[in-house]
């Protein structure tokens, strides 16, 4: 049975590269061009490997991994097949996994820093540089621009432009 599970996803990831390539229809976007291109490819795919989990659920011996895998993922499927709704949305959240071992490694350097404040600020460079990476903005040019600009700025400023998911409109302004 894994066997087969790994191939429907080895046939869902194919899909995935093949979206990504499409080129949308006149008025479509990316997004929306993605989206159909699930619709057509990935939705099928999906609906054989619910059926293939729901026919072998009965049959997996109770307390084994597989058991557990079988379970998850059909306790999980309204979840794990939402991608297939949103062509923005990834298939996996790989990337998203990638950066929260960031913090966890992070978490234990905390520990050791002096004060609450310390690990708070810690914290939130963390947070600020990785929105930087998942927006595509280099850090070192926000921060720069950040820091020109923050210090120019009232208490009371708003200052939700300075936000790194802002920095390219800041920037192109």
């Amino acid at each position: 049975p894994p066997e087969q599970a790994a191939r429907f996803f080895d046939q869902l990831y194919r899909v995935e590269r093949q979206a990504r390539t499409e080129k949308p229809d006149d008025g479509e976007t990316q997004a929306d061009c993605i989206r159909r291109f699930r619709q057509q490819h990935s939705v099928p795919i999906l609906n054989a490997l619910k059926e293939w989990l729901d026919e072998i659920a009965p049959k997996v011996l109770p307390d084994s991994k597989l058991r557990d895998a079988v379970s998850y993922t059909l306790n999980q499927w309204d979840y794990l097949t939402r991608y297939t709704e949103d062509g923005s949305m990834p298939i996996d959240n790989n990337l998203l996994e990638r950066d929260i071992r960031i913090f966890a490694t992070g978490r234990k350097s905390w520990l050791f820093s002096d004060t609450v404040d310390g690990a708070k600020a810690s914290a939130v460079i963390y947070s600020l540089m990785l929105t930087c990476r998942a927006c595509g903005v280099e850090p070192l040019a926000w921060l720069r621009h950040a820091l020109t600009e923050l210090p120019q700025r009232t208490n009371d400023a708003d200052i939700g432009d300075l936000l790194p998911f802002n920095f390219p409109k800041a920037t192109a302004a």
